[in-house]
């Protein structure tokens, strides 16, 4: 039994869940140039208006992780196809790691995927993220290296892919 539950977080929780996404990226050195993803990673009203958003949030009410759930052809999808589901800025606040959120976040992104009928869920990853490649092997998540990608001159991008 976990002392949190995973569930869309209220408008009122937005904030929080921008400051554990921002602080998750910025200790692990993923802000290290600046192309405006903070303002991007901190503003959640706009990522709640183009995505499914998904937090792990503690019995005392403290958000502790998010991820945001993502259809193909929408604003926010980078590599997810039709038939797929895709999964973006995962994070966990620094106070939580170690606890299994990332993983339960990730589970639940899956079990989301099989209630709409997709047959794949895919992510992209920077290539420094190798924690969280990890994570997504350990469960299954198979490199999907003909989807990696350069949204930036120098910033790799990595894909990786879940058949249900």
């Amino acid at each position: 039994m976990t002392d949190y539950e995973i569930r869309p977080p209220r408008s009122d929780e937005f904030a929080a869940v921008g400051e554990v996404t921002v602080e998750a990226y910025r200790l692990g050195g993923l802000l290290v140039a600046d192309v405006g993803y903070e303002d991007e990673l901190r503003d959640v009203s706009r990522r709640a208006a183009h995505t499914e958003l998904l937090a792990a949030v503690a019995v005392s009410g403290q958000v502790l992780g998010s991820v945001a759930v993502v259809h193909p052809g929408t604003k926010y999808a980078e590599v997810s196809r039709p038939g797929e589901l895709e999964f973006r800025m995962l994070a966990v606040a620094s106070t939580a790691r170690g606890r299994g959120i990332g993983e339960a976040l990730t589970r639940a992104v899956l079990e989301r995927a099989r209630e709409l009928g997709a047959g794949r869920v895919v992510l992209c990853s920077l290539e420094s993220m190798r924690t969280a490649h990890r994570l997504y092997e350990r469960i299954g998540f198979r490199r999907l290296p003909e989807r990696d990608w350069e949204p930036f001159p120098g910033t790799a991008l990595i894909a990786y892919g879940y058949d249900l």
